[in-house]
């Protein structure tokens, strides 16, 4: 047993160091990059994408990946000890579609707009990648409350509420579903700025909370 609880907290702790990695660049690509090299130099902008921008692709794929591993060790803990509860499905769903987001669209779609790899159009490919980045974003806010939440605002836990209706899951998890096929076939709307995309996190998080909490 205290072997089994050291991993845990291994795993807990890598999760969570990897975690900030990753969000951390999803933030500096949205928030920082994406603005500098719309007013960057020609030069400077070819020297970002030729040296920059792949590095810290680099740290983002790979940060991404050892999050969602320590998570599933995490999960496969949390299910042994039968305490899952709808903010943790609801936190696991949006971390997977992002850890998906992140090595199906937006790394392959990088690597065209980037000029990486040869053939595909750039534009597009860019076009990809940043709706895919903006949802994960969006997606942000209510996956790291829902991680946060999982153990601490239930019932007994601190907070006196309940996450245990399934309609309110389901509901939650229907919307997160359009939202993703959205970053796949739809179009960036009000995410097309920083501003807009941050009001949007949080006003899902609104939203996917109450959800779980009073339906």
């Amino acid at each position: 047993m205290e072997t089994m609880q050291f991993v845990n907290f291994l795993a807990r702790w890598g999760h969570l160091l990897f975690g900030m990695t990753w969000m951390g660049l999803l933030y500096y690509f949205n928030f920082i990059q994406g603005g500098y090299f719309k007013a960057a130099t020609p030069e400077a902008l070819k020297d970002a994408k030729a040296k920059l921008a792949p590095e810290a692709l680099w740290w983002f794929r790979w940060s991404a990946m050892f999050t969602f591993i320590t998570g599933l060790i995490l999960l496969v803990g949390l299910a042994k000890q039968d305490l899952l509860n709808a903010y943790i499905i609801a936190g696991i769903t949006l971390g997977t579609l992002m850890f998906l987001n992140v090595w199906l669209i937006i790394w392959p779609n990088q690597k065209i707009a980037l000029g990486l790899v040869e053939g595909g159009d750039g534009p597009t490919a860019a076009g990809k990648a940043l709706l895919a980045s903006r949802t994960n974003t969006l997606f942000s806010g209510p996956m790291a409350f829902f991680m946060l939440a999982g153990p601490h605002f239930v019932s007994g836990g601190g907070y006196g509420l309940k996450a245990e209706g399934s309609t309110g899951l389901l509901v939650a998890l229907a919307i997160i579903a359009a939202l993703e096929v959205n970053a796949i076939v739809g179009k960036q709307g009000p995410m097309t700025t920083v501003k807009g995309v941050i009001h949007c996190s949080l006003a899902l998080t609104a939203v996917l909370v109450a959800l779980l909490v009073y339906v």
